[in-house]
């Protein structure tokens, strides 16, 4: 085997090698909050915060105290306004509960079990590519990006030249003008064209989809129907642009964070090469230790009580998933990556009526794309020459840039 070199503890610490120092600020900060002040209001940006497991856990299961409608936060933008029209994630019972039970007629456990080979199949092609540039391979925009993007376009039968499309606007909506940038005049003047683009691209697709007779998930979404109520075109848009967006920085997120945890701790990275089954569990821990998302959201629907504060109806109420991630009260030796944690009840994809309804695709995904790397390479590690780059740490914990040696034949870095 090529030894690349590390210099990584097994052991557990406030942040791994491979976190920056933006996060291990933010982290030393999160454990301070969770000890003196677990929900705090920050006068900066009107958030009621929350540091605490139990806490946010409470946020997310309590729908009825704290609402997943967050219109009154957001400017009436057409275009803003239209694409919300599907995204049931943001509203309440009962119309959240039709949309999604609509929704999932379409996309079933067992239609995602069905896209497993097709995702080896892109997997494979994708680092195949990257491999001819030689040794060293960028694990974001070689496969982290590329996979998950290239999967649901197929699911939903677009183009492959309209790829960086999806990327462009991804990050237009959620990276590039800031995580707060939804509730301001200016932050969604910034966002409405690719708002606009994305809206009337999606929509003259389901167009086309409904003019004609066919199978996959569009004509599913088209056909779904309870107690005499279908999708319309709009709300087929929001659900697919939700899916591209959300679906497709969560998976590279995930992605990037697990090579980056394999790396800092190369013993797990030999239990997963002997037993490829740990991989679902070291996927939980992941999401655990390197949550993706940093803040999640929610609309205080009266007033509450919440650890001796009271948070007034209206308030905007954000739960910090980094710190829940790390409250001992709920992980034992929370700052220690432990690829079989038992039980890892993490909030990083939600909980209760809400949790996320593509987690299983992001699972999915991850554990495809990780089993080919082990399996591909008897050796890789982080390059030593050219460092990772990160997302800012209050809207994204994933990297931006992944450089990885790798090793395909023992002894023999790829030429």
């Amino acid at each position: 085997m090529n030894d690349f070199p590390r210099q990584h503890k097994e052991t557990g610490q406030m942040g791994g090698p491979h976190f920056s120092d933006a996060m291990r600020r933010t982290l030393a900060h999160y454990t301070h909050m969770r000890r003196e002040e677990p929900v705090s209001h920050d006068p900066r940006s009107g958030r009621w915060q929350v540091f605490r497991y139990a806490d946010g856990l409470r946020v997310m299961q309590e729908a009825e105290t704290f609402s997943n409608d967050m219109s009154e936060f957001m400017p009436s933008v057409e275009e803003l306004v239209a694409f919300q029209k599907g995204n049931f994630q943001n509203m309440d019972m009962p119309r959240h509960r039709v949309l999604r039970g609509l929704v999932s007629q379409a996309f079933t456990p067992r239609f995602v079990e069905s896209l497993e080979p097709r995702i080896g199949e892109v997997t494979r092609r994708l680092l195949d590519a990257a491999e001819e540039r030689g040794d060293t391979i960028d694990i974001v925009s070689d496969l982290a990006h590329p996979l998950p993007v290239t999967v649901i376009a197929e699911v939903m039968g677009l183009p492959r030249e309209d790829h960086g499309l999806f990327r462009k606007w991804a990050y237009a909506l959620l990276v590039d003008n800031g995580v707060d940038a939804i509730r301001s005049e200016e932050g969604v003047a910034a966002m409405a064209p690719s708002i606009r683009e994305m809206n009337d691209y999606l929509g003259s697709h389901v167009r086309r989809h409904r003019a004609r007779s066919g199978t996959g998930l569009i004509h599913d979404l088209i056909r779904a129907e309870a107690d005499g109520r279908r999708l319309d075109d709009q709300e087929i848009v929001g659900f697919l642009g939700l899916m591209l967006i959300a679906g497709f920085l969560t998976t590279s997120a995930l992605l990037g964070n697990a090579v980056l945890c394999l790396d800092e701790h190369p013993k797990d990275t030999a239990e997963l090469r002997k037993d490829p089954g740990l991989l679902p569990s070291a996927i939980e821990e992941v999401l655990r230790y390197r949550s993706p998302l940093i803040w999640l959201d929610r609309r205080a629907a009266r007033d509450t009580r919440l650890s001796g504060h009271t948070v007034p109806q209206g308030a905007l109420v954000s739960v910090a998933l980094v710190s829940t991630a790390r409250d001992p009260e709920a992980f034992p030796d929370p700052d220690t990556f432990d690829i079989a944690r038992r039980p890892n009840r993490h909030l990083s994809f939600g909980k209760g009526a809400h949790v996320c309804l593509g987690a299983p695709l992001a699972r999915l995904e991850a554990r495809v794309a990780l089993t080919e790397l082990l399996t591909r390479y008897p050796d890789f590690a982080v390059s030593t020459t050219q460092p990772p780059q990160f997302h800012d740490p209050e809207g994204l914990q994933a990297p931006s840039r992944l450089p990885l040696r790798v090793t395909r034949i023992a002894g023999n870095p790829i030429r």
